[in-house]
Order: C-alpha cells, then sequence, then structure tokens
C-alpha cells in the first residue's frame, strides 16, 4: 500500500484534499463511497487496507441488486484521512469537480490475506454502511486492462431492486453535490 501516486498527482497548495499519510482505525475496519461530480460523475468505493483506502471508480454506482454488475477501475491508493473528505477540488488539479461522502461505515473481509485476494483479483467482504449493507464481491476483469474490476451485490437478506443512488445526500453533511458545490 503506496500514496505516493496519490501526493504525486495534487497540489496540496491549491486543493483542500488530505495529504497522504498512512494510518488506520482504532477498532473496526472501515470503508467509505463518495460520489465525485469530476469530468465525469462516478462513485469513489474505498476499503480501509492497512493504513490506506485501496480505491476503486464505479462509474454507475454500487447497486444493492446482484443481476447489476459494476465496472469498477482500480485507481491510486487514499489515505485513510480522506474517508472525511467533502468539497470541491478546485479547476486546474486532478479530480477537479464536487465531492461528498454518499455512504460510510465498517467492513468484514471474508479472507483473513487481503493482499493476497487483491493479487489474485477476488475480494470478498460484508458492508455494513448507512446505505450498503451485506455482502459484497470485488473481481478482476481477465483483459489486459489490469486495473478493470467488477464489484456485485451477493444474495443475502439485503439485496433490493430498488435504486440505492437515488438516495443522494451525504451521509455526513445531509447535503447534495450542488449544495456542497456552493
Amino acid at each position: 500500500m503506496d500514496l505516493s501516486k496519490y501526493n504525486r498527482k495534487r497540489n496540496f497548495d491549491s486543493t483542500t484534499e488530505p495529504k497522504g499519510e498512512i494510518k488506520k482505525s482504532n477498532n473496526e475496519i472501515i470503508f467509505v463511497v463518495q460520489k465525485h461530480a469530476a469530468s465525469h460523475l462516478h462513485y469513489d468505493f474505498r476499503l480501509e487496507i492497512d493504513g490506506v483506502l485501496k480505491s476503486w471508480a464505479i462509474p454507475k454506482g454500487p447497486s444493492m441488486n446482484p443481476e447489476e454488475r459494476r465496472l469498477a477501475i482500480l485507481v491510486e491508493d487514499h489515505p485513510y484521512a480522506y474517508k472525511d473528505f467533502e468539497g470541491t477540488i478546485p479547476e486546474g488539479n486532478y479530480g477537479a469537480g464536487t465531492v461528498l461522502v454518499w455512504d460510510n461505515g465498517t467492513y468484514t473481509l471474508d479472507n483473513d490475506n487481503v493482499k493476497e485476494s487483491i493479487k489474485n483479483g477476488h475480494l470478498s467482504f460484508s458492508l455494513n454502511g448507512k446505505k450498503l449493507k451485506g455482502e459484497f464481491v470485488l473481481v478482476r476483469l481477465k483483459i489486459k486492462q489490469k486495473n478493470a474490476w467488477l464489484l456485485m451485490k451477493k444474495r443475502d437478506e439485503y439485496i433490493s431492486n430498488t435504486n440505492v443512488l437515488l438516495k443522494n445526500k451525504s451521509v455526513i453533511s445531509n447535503l447534495t453535490l450542488e449544495e456542497i458545490g456552493k
């Protein structure tokens, strides 16, 4: 887990994003999903692993329906402090646009060896968030693009055909992207 790529891509003199420092939760490990109106609207799905937030960009956002598989592009690790970041990244900066914390909570891994699971391209976990709950899996696609994964909801008591993305307010500030952008 490394934050050098994260730090290289950002100018901390012009963005309020947190500087890249490794830090861990005191008790349970956390996850966060941030809604990000950058050049394209997407959701950033982040799992705390070894003091950083392992991050995937999900263009269509997560789903509670096991029939809906979501493309998830593995991006650079983010610092633990990013878990609470809301605001607008100014134009001219990497990822320029407005960010809100769409969901957060804790998670448990189905396998104790998370590094091996990521290396093998199959990461299974259970989320206990405010919007996302239950069992999910991230599976790396076997194509040339090594950072392409799928996020899928497993069948459990939390499945739903309702579009969870309609719950569009921040779980921290209770604001929408538009309100944060102002």
